[in-house]
């Protein structure tokens, strides 16, 4: 196993580690760390392709690994992030819409992440479909730039909702009113950008792709 495929590895296995931390809530600023495992596991994302380019040590295991790492990376973050409750720090949050107290997730309302979760997962399960189709052809689908920009942009949005849990969850009294609308106004832009860009990168990847879907010659 060489040096891409190795780093591809360590970041499969700070994937538990960071949800582990980020659901430890009885760990001081176990959220904090759980960002900073985060944020390592997109940095081994750069780095492995980087490596494996300039050595030239691409391989059919880093082929099968890396897109398996990135998808369960993404994967496990915005499913964290719809579905697990943030406690705030000396009593509870108010929902801004009822008025009511209650425990809510980071991206809220809560339909927003669910719309948002489904349109990611559902983007990777078409795109991972669609490359199986291609691999009983033998044709090799190379990632294209729009892809790699939505991973970004993926990247970015998870670890802004991390960084507000944790504060929603630390520090919720010193930024109600203002601090927190501008936060969620700019988690909100965040979100928008990386569905659209998720939604164009795999209508891109299909349509400049589409000779998969001829049927072959008898």
């Amino acid at each position: 196993m060489n040096l891409p495929n190795k780093i591809t590895l360590c970041r499969i296995i700070l994937i538990p580690i960071f949800i582990f931390f980020y659901l430890a809530s009885f760990i001081p600023y176990g959220k904090l760390v759980a960002i900073l495992v985060f944020a390592l596991s997109c940095f081994t994302d750069f780095l492995d392709g980087h490596i494996a380019r300039k050595r030239g040590l691409i391989t059919n295991l880093g082929k099968f690994l890396d897109p398996i790492a990135d998808k369960v990376l993404v994967m496990s973050g915005i499913i964290l992030l719809v579905a697990v409750p943030i406690t705030a720090n000396g009593g509870t949050r108010v929902d801004l819409v009822t008025g009511l107290p209650m425990d809510l997730p980071a991206i809220y309302p809560v339909y927003v992440g669910v719309i948002a979760c489904i349109i990611i997962l559902a983007r990777e399960f078409i795109v991972s479909a669609f490359r199986q189709l291609a691999a009983t052809r033998n044709l090799v689908l190379a990632a294209d730039i729009y892809g790699k920009v939505k991973t970004c942009f993926q990247f970015a949005t998870l670890i802004f909702y991390f960084a507000y849990a944790f504060i929603v969850e630390e520090f919720y009294y010193a930024i109600v009113g203002t601090a927190n609308t501008v936060l969620n106004v700019i988690g909100y832009v965040l979100l928008a950008a990386t569905v659209i860009m998720t939604i164009v990168s795999g209508t891109k990847y299909i349509v400049n792709n589409r000779k998969v879907f001829k049927d072959e010659k008898k």
